[in-house]
């Protein structure tokens, strides 16, 4: 089984990279990095960059496709949505991690009638393309085989659940004992209908930070 994660300018490290280490675990798979061209690719940070194996180009197909989010998502690259609406057709499951939900808006692969999530902060983005937002950290819309993951973090939990339909649920189990993953958050605010009024404008204010040029359009209030 082959899954590929593309990467793009200021995307979102964390995004890309955890499922990527759950899908890594999954027995039989192949999980490959594409860009538009090989090499490394910044992520928002600037800082890190993770390395794409393969051009666009050399990826028509797959099993599994994984669309990471981050500031980059709200203008991507036309290579990107042109290669999304080419292999889309041949996948089993097309799926996005937070804004990654804006790239498979962009490419028409999320669009009216659908349902999905992504971060918080962006949901009037989402839309925006006719999409009915939903605040579970994960949505699978079966009838278009897409799938769709909250914010950020929430791409383990979409790989683990995704994980246990591609396999089955023992081994998607044993998987998340091998990351030990059992989080146990030391603040309940994760989630805006849970944080506080200030803490969600101060969110707000470290994410227009993070994308100054094209904003969040989200709501600053439990959506």
């Amino acid at each position: 089984m082959l899954v590929v994660i593309p990467l793009f300018p200021d995307f979102t490290a964390l995004d890309a990279v955890g499922p990527y280490e759950v899908f890594r675990l999954l027995p039989g798979t192949e999980v490959v990095l594409v860009a538009a061209c090989p090499g490394a690719v910044r992520a928002d940070s600037r800082k890190l960059a993770l390395t794409a194996d393969r051009a666009f180009d050399e990826i028509d197909s797959c099993d599994v496709l994984v669309v990471p989010g981050g500031p980059g998502s709200r203008k991507p690259p036309d290579a990107l949505v042109r290669w999304l609406q080419k292999v889309h057709p041949t996948t089993r499951w097309t799926t996005s991690v937070c804004t990654g939900a804006l790239i498979l808006g962009k490419a028409g692969i999320l669009r009216g009638g659908m349902t999905a999530t992504t971060h918080w902060a962006a949901a009037d983005l989402l839309r925006a393309f006719g999409v009915e937002y939903s605040t579970e950290r994960v949505v699978f819309q079966d009838k278009h085989r897409v799938a769709t993951g909250a914010g950020v973090t929430s791409g383990i939990d979409f790989a683990l659940t995704l994980a246990a339909r591609l396999a089955d649920e023992e081994t998607a189990q044993a998987i998340q004992l091998v990351l030990q993953y059992d989080p146990q958050p030391p603040f309940d605010a994760g989630d805006p209908g849970r944080a506080t009024p200030a803490v969600r404008e101060r969110a707000l204010d470290i994410l227009h930070h993070l994308v100054p040029a094209v904003g969040l359009t989200g709501p600053t209030s439990g959506a």
